[in-house]
């Protein structure tokens, strides 16, 4: 038996899709993830329907629409790149929820720009120095993506692709 009582449940109820997922897993957002799972799962024993099956259905069916939002907030602070997306929609003055799919399209599209640039100019150098790459000719694609990066300066893509390419370089030789 829980020891929440009904009004507890259906206060929460109510009021979970309006948490943060941090207020709703009552962590700060400097969690580690070791705290995290530490709380995510003394909260979701508490409100798993099955640990409250003396309740009124209305109050299981409570629990049970907290424990998946319980979930979803613990599935989204859990992974380092979907609480990144989290963090950047809060201090955007998004919702208070992400969905899955929408932190995880949000990814891809950092990394897509990460990998193939945000300028046309950064794009074509990296073009050139991929064909590069492809004939081994390292000189030419390190010279090719320090041009991307004088037009992207900050594109991490580029700088690590940059830093692989030395290494190919100095191995060829």
């Amino acid at each position: 038996m829980s020891d929440l009582s009904e009004l507890e449940i259906d206060a929460l109820a109510k009021i979970a899709g309006e948490l943060s997922y941090y207020q709703l897993l009552q962590v700060e957002p400097g969690v580690t993830q070791g705290a995290l799972k530490k709380a995510y799962y003394t909260l979701s024993r508490s409100y798993h329907p099955d640990a409250n099956r003396d309740l009124p259905e209305k109050a299981r069916e409570s629990c049970h629409q907290i424990s998946k939002v319980l979930t979803e907030a613990y599935c989204v602070l859990r992974d380092p790149r979907k609480r990144k997306a989290y963090d950047d929609q809060l201090g955007q003055g998004g919702g208070m929820r992400i969905q899955l799919a929408e932190a995880v399209a949000s990814h891809a599209k950092t990394e897509s720009a990460r990998r193939t640039g945000t300028t046309p100019q950064g794009k074509q150098f990296l073009l050139k120095a991929e064909e590069d790459l492809r004939s081994q000719n390292f000189a030419s694609a390190i010279q090719n993506l320090q041009m991307a990066l004088t037009f992207e300066p900050g594109n991490a893509g580029f700088k690590e692709m940059l830093e692989e390419v030395r290494k190919k370089q100095k191995e060829a030789k």
